[in-house]
Formats: structure tokens, C-alpha cells, sequence
């Protein structure tokens, strides 16, 4: 299978595990569930989806010369996502850790075809399911990892791409970056996207309205739970057929391309804080660009102050029609 990736280029995929998973119903699934979490009839950023993602995570991992088994666990990394991704965090609680996809990983997989195809090759799917397990894939923050890499390439402007892609090498299980200017220009790049996107008012209040909508629609049976594990056309079009006056009203607001225009209500919002501190080469040595960067020290200090004094929402509906 040759994949043409906009991040990537042309690769060719040969090892069968992975060209029958690619294939499974479990990973397709993931072409219908979008990145940012809202569709793009509601969000004020053009969305890719959770398959394009997980599959440039699983060729990020094969151009940094991971195991087959690892590049097998980057692309099923993402595979228990519900619909609309991180807002199902905010349907069940406050959308500050966004872990409930993490929390149904194990089961999801259980009790998908996936086993029996891990099986058929050798591969343990228990170990596969503990994603944690393969440094490349999967590091606490603030150090890069295919998932971080993959899903901030995709939306940077090509000089970031051309500069950082090329410098981004594997070293003892972690990926780092083989000069200092490289790692400067994508650590700041990946956090002014935290603060102009990821976690900016337009994100955090467009994910507070949509999971209100949400919210409503299992109140009134419009949707189940067991929904979610559709995708985001599935969930979608039962509400723009519900004739819940709040619901229609939250979906005519979230067309427009900015809230700003709304009133502000008493709530206060947040959203999970991401940024990167990554290690880079000097001389030989492995260094963390905050400890010689002293200005972007504080610049990841002023941006998680920022994120936790959380963001002033504005009232769609009134507070009391959801529970």
C-alpha cells in the first residue's frame, strides 16, 4: 500500500499487520470522527480526522525507525475515540484532562476484531493496548512524542515543517531534536497553538456549547451513550432533525466563524494545557530547551497561568436548561 500523506509524502506500507488493521471497520471508523472534536460546521478551524492522524503517528514512527510492533500501537493509538473525540470529556465531566478515550482504550480493543488480527501475526494485543509501554509513541508532557509531533505537523505553516520535520531523530526510546534552533521554532510553534487554538476562547467555548447540545439531546432521548461509538455524522444528524428549540438554537450559534459577539455568562471554562519542552543536541549532549532558554521558560509559564485562570464562556442557552 503506497499512502500519499500531506505531512509525510509517499510511504510505502508493506507489513501485512499493518495493511489488514488500516483496513479493519475499527480504524475506518476513525475517518468519520474529526481531530479538533467539532465538526466543521461548527468549529472556526478546518478539521482532518482521527485516521489521518493515526496513521501519520504510525508513519512518523516508521521514518523514526520503530518496531513494527510500536508503529502497530501508534496506529490503533486513537482507535477508542467516541465521536467528536475530546468533547465527550466535556459531555461526562469538565473537559480539564480530556482522558476518557484513554479510560475505554483497553475494552474498546478487547472487544473489537482487532485482537484476532494482532493474533494472526504474533502480536500480544495486551501489550499493544498499553500504549505507554513504547517511549516513541507516547511520553508524559512536556517531551515530544509521535502523538504531539503528528497532530501539531498537521496543522503548521510549511516553513515549520520543512525546518523541524528533518530534525526530529529517535535517541534511547525518546524523540529529539538535533539542533537548538529547530527545537526553539517548534516548541513555540506548538505553544502559540495552544494559545491561539487548542486552548484559545473560540475552542474552549465552541466545546462548552456543543457538549450543552449533547447533553440536551440525552436528556430528551434524541441520543443514547451507546451512540458515541458511531461517528460524528451518526450523532449529528439526529440533532439537526431534533426539535429541541435549545439544541437547534446552539447549532445556528456555532455556525457563525466567531462567538465573540455573544454576551458573556457566570461560567467559567478550561481546557486541557499543552505545550512541549523538548530535549535537542548540543555538542553531543542532550538539553532541555527551557534550562538554556530562559525567555521561553517563561513564556510556558505565562501560557499555563493564562489556561488556568480558564475562560469566561458565553450564554447560548440559558444555564438552566442543561443539567
Amino acid at each position: 500500500m503506497i499512502i500519499s500523506d500531506r505531512v509525510y509524502g509517499q510511504v510505502n506500507i508493506k507489513a501485512n499487520v499493518l495493511l489488514e488493521l488500516i483496513k479493519a471497520k475499527s480504524v475506518q471508523r476513525l475517518k468519520g470522527i474529526s481531530q479538533f472534536g467539532i465538526p466543521d460546521d461548527y468549529y472556526n478551524h478546518k478539521n482532518y480526522s482521527r485516521y489521518e492522524h493515526s496513521v501519520g503517528v504510525m508513519l512518523l514512527l516508521k521514518r523514526l525507525g520503530a518496531s513494527e510492533e510500536e508503529q502497530v500501537a501508534g496506529l490503533l493509538h486513537d482507535v477508542s475515540h467516541t465521536a467528536f473525540s475530546h468533547v465527550i470529556d466535556w459531555v461526562v465531566g469538565d473537559g480539564k484532562t480530556e482522558d476518557y478515550q484513554d479510560e475505554q482504550h483497553a475494552k474498546f480493543i478487547r472487544n473489537s476484531e482487532i485482537p484476532g488480527i494482532l493474533k494472526k501475526y504474533g502480536y500480544d494485543s495486551e501489550r499493544i493496548i498499553d500504549y505507554h509501554l513504547f517511549g516513541l509513541l507516547e511520553r508524559d508532557i512536556p517531551d515530544l512524542c509521535a502523538d504531539r509531533v503528528d497532530y501539531s505537523f498537521r496543522e503548521a505553516p510549511q516553513n515549520v515543517l520543512t525546518f523541524c520535520l528533518p530534525a526530529m531523530t529517535a535517541l534511547d526510546q525518546k524523540i529529539v531534536i538535533k539542533n537548538q534552533p529547530a527545537a526553539t521554532l517548534f516548541a513555540r510553534y506548538y505553544l502559540k497553538q495552544q494559545i491561539e487554538h487548542w486552548g484559545s476562547f473560540e475552542a474552549v467555548a465552541r466545546y462548552r456549547a456543543f457538549s450543552d447540545a449533547l447533553r440536551l439531546a440525552l436528556d430528551d432521548q434524541t441520543i443514547t451513550e451507546d451512540d458515541f461509538w458511531q461517528d460524528d455524522d451518526f450523532i449529528t444528524d439526529k440533532l439537526k432533525a431534533s426539535k429541541n428549540k435549545s439544541i437547534q438554537l446552539i447549532l445556528r450559534t456555532l455556525r457563525h466563524k466567531s462567538l465573540a459577539y455573544l454576551a458573556k455568562s457566570s461560567v467559567t471554562a478550561y481546557k486541557k494545557f499543552r505545550y512541549v519542552d523538548p530535549l535537542f543536541l548540543s555538542d553531543k549532549k542532550l538539553l532541555r530547551l527551557s534550562d538554556v532558554d530562559k525567555p521561553f521558560r517563561t513564556e510556558i509559564e505565562q501560557a499555563r497561568q493564562l489556561s488556568q485562570r480558564g475562560i469566561v464562556v458565553p450564554q447560548v442557552i440559558k444555564a438552566d436548561s442543561v443539567r
